[in-house]
């Protein structure tokens, strides 16, 4: 195969195909996969740290600033799930939150064909979301090269927007438009090109961390406790109710 072809779209070489396993050593190989995914967090852990910083220093040198989300397919399902959380988890203000996805809304539970490739749609919503100087900009793209995510990335720098890349490509092109740049070397899928698996696990993780310390450091957890929750249902009622009693 070409060199120029991502590893994340690889055949995978290290046992035999998932589809010769029982289904016994398969849940196995998995498992070990989704490990590997963490410990490929872990080696990055430095730029994470340095990130994480720089994002707080941002949003406290501008109090009005957005943190935006950007990504296609897998990478852009698994931005939404971790910025959603953010309000109920940590009161983060809805409108300084904001998702840029290669097919809208509509792509978060259907593919849309030739979304993640579309450059003009790419910067026709980022016009649109009115990027600026003040904003977090976080873009995720398992092969680094996503032509939809890239392009927003580019118009980001451009503003002067704070920059995070995640790619899982080391020689990813999102990683020149980072000015803090994650590489998670997840390598090949179990499933060749099936980057729901290990690189969408190692992205899952290192968003957790990036959002979870920047809240933390904002001040918006104490003694390990949710103390800015926001109760949107009775469970979490109660759950406030107890959060009050032991603050």
């Amino acid at each position: 195969m070409s060199e120029n072809i991502p590893k994340t779209e690889l055949l995978y070489n290290k046992s035999k195909p998932i589809d010769h396993l029982n289904i016994s050593d398969g849940i196995s190989l998995i498992i070990q996969e989704q490990k590997n995914a963490s410990l490929e967090v872990a080696k990055s852990a430095k730029f994470i740290e340095i990130a994480i910083n720089s994002i707080y220093e941002h949003i406290l040198k501008y109090p009005k600033g957005r943190l935006v989300y950007v990504g296609a397919g897998t990478s852009a399902r698994i931005g939404v799930q971790d910025g959603v959380e953010l309000y109920p988890t940590f009161s983060w203000p809805k409108d300084r939150l904001d998702f840029i996805i290669a097919g809208g809304k509509e792509a978060l539970l259907n593919a849309i064909e030739n979304a993640e490739d579309n450059e003009k749609m790419a910067e026709k919503i980022f016009s649109e979301k009115q990027i600026c100087k003040e904003d977090v900009v976080i873009g995720l793209a398992a092969s680094g090269n996503t032509p939809f995510t890239c392009k927003v990335l580019e118009k980001a720098n451009l503003k002067n927007a704070l920059t995070i890349v995640i790619s899982n490509n080391s020689k990813g092109k999102i990683l020149r438009y980072g000015d803090h740049k994650i590489v998670l070397n997840t390598n090949e899928e179990i499933i060749a090109g099936s980057t729901r698996l290990k690189a969408g696990t190692a992205q899952k993780i290192c968003l957790n961390i990036i959002s979870t310390m920047v809240m933390v450091k904002l001040g918006r957890v104490k003694n390990g406790i949710m103390s800015h929750m926001v109760p949107t249902n009775e469970k979490l009622r109660k759950r406030k109710h107890r959060i009050k009693n032991e603050i």
